[in-house]
């Protein structure tokens, strides 16, 4: 038991950092799985999850910032990586699909995602991709 009864969590210097935080076009995107995928292996392109079918091009947005981009529902964009290494990294043609996620975030699925991860962002410790946390931004697709 702690001396006040409730748990106490301690935040380790550097990872209330953002290094993007005053610039309002970076969104950071998770890469996640579908219903119908394990690990790297995707048996349909349908993911009850999330009411997507058929396709996984997709990238999930709340409405608040569809808005404040200037984009629609169904809009096409490329996911371009924010980095200083010099490495263009994009994906590109996604259909923006709404969907209750926070703010100044989005999501899409990985595998198709995979080229916007630098093989940098990795914890340092274990080794571990930052998968989960990819500065991004978007770019409207040319049609």
């Amino acid at each position: 038991m702690t001396p006040n009864g409730k748990a106490n969590f301690m935040l380790f210097a550097g990872l209330d950092e953002d290094a993007h935080q005053d610039n309002p076009e970076v969104l950071w995107l998770s890469t996640i799985r579908s219903h119908d995928q394990y690990n790297s292996t995707i048996y349909s392109n349908n993911d009850r999850y999330r009411g997507v079918y058929n396709q996984r091009d997709v990238l999930f947005l709340n409405d608040k910032e569809i808005k404040r981009r200037g984009l629609a529902a169904e809009d096409r964009v490329d996911i371009r990586t924010v980095s200083s290494d010099g490495v263009e990294r994009v994906v590109r043609g996604f259909k923006i699909v709404r969907y209750s996620i926070p703010d100044g975030s989005c999501a899409a699925y990985c595998p198709e995602t995979n080229p916007l991860l630098p093989l940098s962002l990795h914890d340092p410790i274990a080794g571990t991709p930052s998968a989960k946390g990819i500065p991004v931004v978007l770019v409207q697709a040319s049609r």
